[in-house]
């Protein structure tokens, strides 16, 4: 099978790709000066389960990764989000106001800024596909603006932090001839806020391409630099509740609770009567009284504001065992910065 095949093959079986991506992929050293290393490699005898056509791999000059390996992660990451169809609720000590849509009111910019650190293992099935699980911790901090009522402007923030655990699987392809390489890979994560009723599935797509620069007199050692894209999309559906003093500034909610009881005051009778004006209502009077132990509950559709951005990326292979890499996402609305530590053995 000739270097074009092989990449056909891998190129068949690229699907996808995520925010903590495995630079690894299978190569032939094309240039003169490590002809000798790959003729080395064509003399490996690769007795091991994974990958799966490692021989045959070995056998055409192919240079694999080791099959296994573990991950450390942090990622830092800030962006837009869009948030649509707002519903309230309320519970105190002696009230219950269930979810109730309020249509009539409008955000301004929403931003969330996260952190994480998450372990990744993995294992390379075939020469061109990596199979990993993602197991995490991180914070998040929401920034929800609200800039109208009704037909009035209205200027409230409102800020949740809250921690949020992570648990996914995700899928890789690679292919590569000489030092230029390919890697599409897509995950899909389950991210559980200490907020929100249930986890929010979140899926990450995208593609690198790279170049590796082999060190002359050692060919397992090499510097990677790559571009590429990432794509982001969230389930849109939330659920969750927050105290009233965690989700509105003490100075402010005194204020604020009046301008939404003037509001309610200025509406015709009968849309005084309306549900979705009421809860606005019982939290304007809670918000008067100060009461931050009030506990408000919110339903709402959210999405990231631009599913798409940009991506450079560097790696540092030290040998065959242990790789370092940086990645930051610089182009589009949405900011992040990676930073991993990569170890690979055999089984």
């Amino acid at each position: 099978m000739n270097h074009l095949s092989k990449l056909g093959i891998g190129i068949i079986f690229i699907f996808l790709f995520a925010q903590q991506t495995n630079a690894q992929y299978t190569t032939t050293k094309v240039r003169t000066v490590h002809e000798a290393y790959t003729d080395s490699l064509k003399q490996v005898e690769y007795n091991h389960i994974f990958p799966v056509w490692g021989q045959g791999a070995y056998r055409k000059g192919f240079d694999i990764p080791y099959p296994a390996g573990f991950m450390a992660n942090f990622m830092w990451l800030d962006q837009g989000i869009i948030l649509d169809n707002m519903q309230l609720g309320l519970k105190t000590d002696n009230r219950d106001i269930p979810l109730t849509e309020v249509d009539f009111i409008g955000f301004g910019e929403n931003r969330n800024t996260s952190y994480t650190v998450n372990v990744r293992p993995d294992l390379w099935i075939f020469p061109f596909l990596n199979v990993y699980g993602i197991f995490g911790y991180g914070h998040s901090r929401t920034e929800v603006n609200i800039n109208q009522l009704g037909s009035k402007p209205f200027d409230l923030q409102s800020i949740a932090e809250q921690g949020i655990s992570t648990a996914g699987i995700g899928i890789m392809g690679a292919a590569g001839i000489g030092p230029v390489w390919l890697s599409v890979d897509a995950n899909w994560t389950w991210n559980k806020p200490e907020l929100l009723d249930e986890a929010t599935k979140v899926n990450v797509v995208g593609i690198r391409m790279g170049h590796s620069f082999v060190f002359k007199n050692n060919p397992d050692s090499n510097i990677a630099l790559w571009v590429g894209g990432m794509y982001i999309k969230m389930g849109s559906a939330t659920v969750g509740e927050i105290r009233l003093g965690d989700a509105i500034p003490t100075e402010n909610m005194n204020a604020k609770g009046q301008e939404l009881l003037d509001f309610y005051d200025e509406l015709p009778p009968l849309d005084k009567l309306k549900p979705k004006y009421l809860i606005v209502k019982a939290i304007g009077e809670k918000m008067v009284d100060a009461d931050g132990d009030a506990i408000i509950r919110y339903g709402m559709d959210k999405q990231v504001k631009e599913k798409w951005n940009g991506l450079l990326g560097i790696q540092y292979q030290l040998n065959k065992r242990w790789m370092l890499r940086g990645e930051a996402g610089l182009i589009g609305d949405r900011r992040s910065y990676l930073l991993s530590l990569n170890y690979r053995f055999m089984i």
